[in-house]
C-alpha cells in the first residue's frame, strides 16, 4: 500500500507577499492584474476571501466586494525561487516528487524512513520545516491514492492536514460528494445532478456504460475513482508538456459575437496557469479547441513562440468559418505546448 502526501501551500503568492511585507498581514490583499486592464485575481489572502474574493475572479469585481482591497501586481520570479526552496525541503524526505504547479505537489513517501516511516508524521514534519525555514504555511493530505490525497489536503485548510488511512478509504469515498472529485467542475456537477448523481455511492450504483456515453473518457475515470481505483504513480520525472484551459458553456452558442465573449476569461486563465510553470520552459506551439453540439472535437494549432491572444482568436475564427458547418459550440479551449530549450539542444547530436 502506497503512502502519498499532497502538499498545497496556503494562498501562496499572497503568503509570500505578507511574509516579505509585514504591513500587508492585517489588510485584505489580492495578487493579480490591474482592474483597469481587465486583470484577474491570481490569489487572495484569507482576509480578502472573507469578502467573497477568490482566484480567477475579475479584479474589478473583487474591488467592488472589498473597496479597500490592496492589489499587488505579483513577483513571479520571487515565487518561482521560493517554490524551488520548498522542493529542496521535499527532497530531504523523498525523490518521488510530482510538481503540479509552483505551490502544490505529490510526494510518495512509501519508502521514507524518517519519522518512523509514518506518512502522517512526515507530512507534519514537512509542514513544520517549511514554516520554520521559509515562514510560510502549507496544508497536506495523506492517503494511499493520489486523488484522495489531493482531496484531503483541502479538508483542514489553512495550515492543517487530513489523513485517510487504508481502512478508511471505502467509508470516506462512499459518502464523498462528487464535486470534490478532481475534474468535476460546476458544469459537470450540474449534469451529474440531472442524472440523480450526487455522491460516489450514487455513481457506483449507476450504469457505467451510460456514464461513459454521457461524459466520454472522464465517465470511466469518474467511475473508477468512485470505486476507490487510482493506479497513477507519483511521477518524479514529470515534465509539464502543455498548458491548457477550456470552458464548457452553459448553453450552446451559435454566433461569432457570442464566441468572442469567451476569449478574455480563457486567455486570463491560461496566462495565470503559465505563470506557475517552470521558468526555463518555452512555448513552442499554441492553438484552440472546439467541441460542437454533436460532441465532435476539433483542434487547430501551429508553431508559435509566445502566448498571443490575437493569434488564438485568428485560429478560432478559422475553425468557426471552416469546420462548424452550422453546429452550435458547447466547449472552447486554448492550449500551448511547452519545450525545455536545454533538452532540445541536447537532442541535436553531432554527426
Amino acid at each position: 500500500m502506497r503512502k502519498i502526501i499532497h502538499v498545497d501551500m496556503d494562498c501562496f503568492y499572497a503568503a509570500v507577499e505578507m511574509r516579505d511585507n509585514p504591513r500587508y498581514r492585517n489588510m485584505p490583499i489580492a495578487v493579480g492584474g490591474d482592474p483597469r486592464k481587465r486583470g484577474v485575481v491570481a490569489t487572495a489572502n484569507y482576509l480578502a476571501r472573507q469578502y467573497g474574493i477568490h482566484s480567477a475572479m475579475s479584479m474589478t469585481q473583487a474591488v467592488k466586494l472589498c473597496p479597500n482591497l490592496k492589489i499587488i501586481p505579483g513577483r513571479h520570479t520571487v515565487y518561482k525561487e521560493v517554490s524551488k526552496q520548498i522542493h529542496q525541503i521535499f527532497k530531504r524526505y523523498t525523490q518521488a516528487i510530482e510538481a503540479l504547479s509552483l505551490d502544490e505537489a505529490y510526494l510518495d513517501v512509501t519508502d521514507c524512513k524518517r519519522c518512523y516511516g509514518s506518512a502522517t508524521l512526515i507530512a507534519q514534519d514537512i509542514r513544520q520545516t517549511i514554516f520554520n525555514e521559509l515562514e510560510l504555511t502549507a496544508s497536506a493530505g495523506v492517503a494511499p491514492l493520489k486523488f484522495l490525497a489531493k482531496i484531503a489536503s483541502d479538508m483542514n485548510k489553512p495550515n492543517g492536514q487530513y489523513v485517510i488511512t487504508p481502512d478508511e478509504v471505502d467509508s470516506f469515498i462512499d459518502k464523498l460528494s462528487l464535486k470534490k472529485i478532481p475534474g468535476v467542475g460546476k458544469v459537470t456537477e450540474k449534469k451529474l445532478a440531472q442524472l440523480g448523481l450526487f455522491t460516489c455511492n450514487d455513481v457506483v450504483n449507476y450504469d457505467v456504460t451510460k456514464l461513459i456515453n454521457q461524459f466520454g473518457k472522464f465517465g470511466r475515470v469518474l467511475y473508477e475513482r468512485c470505486q476507490g481505483i487510482d493506479d497513477r504513480e507519483v511521477c518524479s520525472d514529470r515534465q509539464r508538456k502543455s498548458v491548457g484551459v477550456e470552458r464548457t458553456l452553459t448553453d450552446d452558442i451559435h454566433s461569432w459575437e457570442e464566441c468572442l465573449l469567451q476569449f478574455d476569461p480563457l486567455f486570463d486563465e491560461i496566462e495565470k496557469r503559465l505563470s506557475k510553470v517552470r521558468a526555463d520552459l518555452s512555448i513552442a506551439r499554441q492553438g484552440v479547441k472546439f467541441k460542437f453540439d454533436d460532441f465532435q472535437l476539433t483542434t487547430q494549432e501551429h508553431v508559435w513562440s509566445k502566448l498571443d491572444k490575437a493569434d488564438l482568436i485568428e485560429q478560432a475564427h478559422k475553425v468557426w468559418l471552416e469546420r462548424r458547418n452550422g453546429r452550435g459550440v458547447r466547449l472552447i479551449g486554448f492550449h500551448v505546448t511547452l519545450i525545455d530549450p536545454q533538452v532540445e539542444k541536447q537532442l541535436i547530436f553531432p554527426f
